[in-house]
């Protein structure tokens, strides 16, 4: 492998090299393989994953406070939010994301990219109460190009 890469032009190498340490990708149509009258069940895709660094795309759902230190990322924009309505419901397929600590993100309506560590399981967050089947500890967030 290392030779190979030696035979390349510089551009070649970043390019290989980038291509490797990629993260998978996971789609939010793929967190879940099926509704019984259980709950949800979580794919197999999401099950092996888990503990991984993975990359997600979607949106931030509004939020509840102006600097954030945690996220709810949903498939599609969402105008309302959920926390502070009742004629609002979340979406079945979100993620909650949650910020490094000591780093926050401001509210944003752009598509966002977030690399980070997966982790599938109930919990409840003891500070705000709110309940999760997926989280990701989030690693970076960009804009979606």
């Amino acid at each position: 492998m290392i030779r190979a890469l030696a035979a390349l032009p510089f551009s070649g190498w970043l390019a290989r090299v980038g291509a490797a340490a990629a993260p998978p990708a996971l789609k939010f149509n793929e967190l879940y393989g099926r509704v019984t009258v259980r709950g949800v069940e979580y794919s197999d895709k999401i099950k092996s994953l888990s503990g991984q660094t993975i990359q997600m795309t979607g949106y931030m759902a509004p939020p509840l406070k102006p600097r954030l230190d945690f996220f709810v990322l949903t498939r599609e924009p969402m105008s309302t939010c959920p926390f502070c309505t009742t004629a609002a419901d979340w979406p079945a397929d979100i993620v909650l994301v949650i910020m490094p600590p000591g780093r926050e993100l401001d509210p944003t309506t752009r598509g966002l990219n977030v690399t980070g560590r997966l982790e599938i399981g109930v919990k409840r967050d003891d500070e705000t109460g709110f309940v999760s089947l997926v989280r990701l500890y989030a690693d970076g967030v960009s804009n979606k190009a």
